[in-house]
């Protein structure tokens, strides 16, 4: 069951100098306030709590409206005809999804669910077109999101093209981690089972296990149900990045 509440609780965080890659920076502050923005939308009545794994929406389903993650990690997947699941994005707090809406998209193409327990706004495609257009903080920041998400859909494709199965897992769990990013890390992950990071990273469960073990053996990591990533794992990605030649 979805729990409605009333207001939104302010977002905290320090800024963060480690470099990853430029779609895993957090994009600068801008001067926005979601529980100001959330209060123009229908009085700011559509907030629910999403408990781990619960459907926010399913591939399929009429696009309608955009959300916005107040905390809490989700995760986007794509099932093909022949039931084949693939994850094709990790959202975080503050990031919006289901933006498709306003594209003219009239069903959904992907599926989102809550990675860990979750509090997400849904906006309606009539009230995130008003403010857009009515408040040029909001309009900077969803169009920082656009560009911040276009930036990370192109690493993803360089990711999953050039590099091993192993950095590819190192990569996806320091962005679980929110390392790189200017909001505070947060080296505990909720438990993420071997089975949805194989899923991530487009591998077997058992070379997921196999890499897991490795990095835990190197100190990389500490492992034993939880999941706390160390600062040291970024050597893993940023040791032979693939460069690319304009």
């Amino acid at each position: 069951m979805v729990c409605q509440r009333d207001s939104v609780p302010a977002v905290e965080g320090e800024p963060r100098h480690q470099k990853v890659g430029p779609a895993m920076k957090r994009k600068s502050e801008l001067p926005f306030d979601p529980q100001l923005f959330l209060s123009k939308v229908n009085g700011g009545q559509r907030i629910s709590d999403y408990r781990k794994d619960q459907i926010v929406f399913q591939q399929g389903d009429p696009s309608d409206a955009a959300f916005y993650i107040q905390s809490g990690k989700a995760k986007k997947t794509v099932i093909s005809e022949q039931g084949k699941e693939a994850v094709v994005a990790l959202m975080d707090a503050g990031d919006f999804f289901g933006e498709g809406c306003l594209a003219g998209e009239v069903l959904r193409l992907s599926t989102v669910s809550a990675l860990t327990k979750c509090t997400i706004a849904r906006i309606s495609k009539a009230d995130i077109t008003r403010v857009i257009h009515e408040e040029p903080a909001f309009a900077e920041l969803f169009i920082a999101h656009l560009l911040a998400r276009n930036s990370r859909v192109e690493e993803d494709l360089v990711d999953q093209l050039f590099n091993s199965s192993e950095k590819r897992l190192a990569r996806t769990l320091l962005l679980l981690a929110n390392f790189g990013k200017e909001s505070r890390p947060e080296p505990i992950i909720a438990k993420v089972s071997q089975e949805t990071l194989a899923e991530m990273i487009g591998t077997t469960r058992s070379r997921v296990s196999f890499f897991m073990n490795k990095f835990r053996k190197l100190g990389l990591i500490d492992y034993n149900g939880s999941i706390e990533v160390h600062s040291s794992l970024l050597n893993v990605v940023l040791r032979d990045q693939p460069q690319i030649k304009s």
